[in-house]
């Protein structure tokens, strides 16, 4: 049996949430994958108190020579040791607009269904949640990951991004420990993964930084914030098997925004919780 852990349901959750599938040995010339729909609900933006529900594909796809395509992100298994893991990665950031909404690939924005916090019927009459904020547009994001084995149950893993910022000129750093999926019976797994996220300067103006330009036509003040840390994350995900083919596949995750993201006048609420569930069949 191979040490595939867990499917990436779409990428609608941001960089921080990117993981590496481990490596799927496998004869030459063959490929795992799973394909499958489900739905996320998440907030509107990082640190907002609005929440959206997307429908979401599910895609995990690992080739006998250690390519790998997980939601949206893609790489190649450069290392065939027992221990370590090692290669490039590229990512793809979507975009946010004015009412918060991501504008790249992944899931498809079920408009209307919007559960909103009591500080958005303020909001909401005064236009977009972000209105007067610049655009920001999908990014492709380059780097590369490496994972380090203590048990064959638990691993320590690192990828470096860069392309994030609004001039692509940021660059994330994500750290975590992740437990391979644990048996709960025949059918059922859990993997349970934690880490922090740390960004340079460009990232977090960007994403959590207001221009005196966009202070002037938006309602918020200006704000420059440095570089560091920028969030802490925990994520549990079961799958549950059904049969050797088909398989649910649900997740909770939840980010805690730190340091001077967590001080922009565009964070409303610093914890955030995102849900998703899907069901996949493996090919």
């Amino acid at each position: 049996m191979n040490k595939l852990l867990f499917l990436a349901l779409g990428a609608v959750c941001g960089g921080a949430w990117a993981q590496t599938p481990a490596i799927n040995p496998m004869p030459d010339g063959s490929r795992d994958m799973y394909v499958g729909l489900g739905a996320q609900s998440a907030p509107r933006y990082e640190g907002t108190g609005s929440r959206k529900v997307t429908a979401l594909p599910v895609l995990q796809v690992q080739w006998s020579n250690g390519i790998f395509v997980s939601g949206m992100s893609a790489g190649m298994h450069l290392s065939d040791g027992p221990t370590l893991e090692y290669g490039p990665l590229l990512a793809v950031l979507p975009g946010r607009d004015e009412d918060g909404n991501g504008n790249g690939l992944g899931g498809i924005d079920t408009n209307g269904f919007t559960v909103a916090a009591p500080i958005d019927k303020l909001v909401l009459m005064r236009g977009a949640r972000l209105g007067g904020m610049d655009e920001i547009g999908t990014r492709l994001q380059a780097g590369a990951f490496a994972n380090y084995y203590l048990t064959p149950q638990w691993r320590l893993t690192a990828s470096v991004l860069a392309g994030s910022g609004r001039d692509h000129d940021g660059a994330r750093l994500d750290l975590g420990v992740q437990r391979l999926a644990a048996a709960i019976g025949e059918r059922h797994r859990v993997s349970l993964a934690a880490g922090v996220t740390v960004v340079n300067r460009h990232d977090n103006e960007t994403w959590f930084g207001v221009t005196p330009e966009e202070a002037a036509r938006s309602r918020f003040t200006p704000y420059a914030p440095g570089g560091g840390l920028r969030d802490a994350h925990l994520g549990v995900r079961w799958n549950w098997a059904w049969t050797p083919s088909w398989m649910l596949s649900s997740g909770v995750q939840v980010q805690r925004l730190l340091g001077s993201a967590d001080k922009s006048p565009l964070v409303e609420r610093s914890t955030n919780l995102t849900v998703s569930t899907a069901i996949a069949y493996r090919f």
